[in-house]
């Protein structure tokens, strides 16, 4: 019971940085093209309610709060519990990280993303906002996902590599 009261403390811990660290980004590119962060996170709720999140006030931007952050405790979890099965997870937390951010992006955007209520094209997508998305998921939630589940996870059997050699 100890190690799933420490696994669970680590993914809270883990999914909340890096949630901050994405929305973080997020509400910084999105300032820069006048957008607020009231817009932000109603777009975030509209995935679920629809065009009614942007008339829903607080309503709708402590939902898309709550959707931000669900959904990064998600992509947290799922990296988390792989990487106790899958050693090499943690052993090369940089590649995997970054491979995982863009698994992460790639299904968010091209799976997720059509599946929601969000009126299509709700945003025109440019270049910049593209570009802005991989780069936060790769280094906001792949990254940091990756890193910080090596060093909270306690897996010190992990980071052996296999045969006489170790990693430093």
């Amino acid at each position: 019971m100890a190690d799933r009261a420490r696994a669970a403390a680590a993914i809270l811990r883990i999914g909340l940085i890096a949630g901050t660290l994405d929305i973080g980004e997020n509400l910084v590119f999105n300032a820069f093209r006048h957008v607020t962060p009231t817009m932000v996170f109603q777009y975030i709720a509209c995935g679920l309610t629809g065009p009614w999140a942007f008339h829903a006030g607080w309503a709708s931007i402590l939902l898309g709060v709550a959707i931000h952050y669900t959904i990064a405790l998600f992509w947290t979890a799922l990296f988390y519990v792989a990487s106790r099965r899958v050693t090499v997870l943690v052993r090369r937390p940089v590649i995997c990280g970054l491979a995982y951010g863009a698994l992460v992006y790639l299904v968010m955007n091209f799976v997720v993303l059509p599946l929601t209520r969000v009126p299509h094209p709700a945003v025109a997508m440019t270049m910049a906002s593209r570009i802005s998305g991989v780069l936060a998921l790769l280094f906001c939630i792949g990254l940091t996902v990756a890193l910080l589940t090596r060093r909270l996870a306690g897996r010190v059997d992990a980071l052996r590599a296999p045969g006489p050699a170790r990693l430093p």
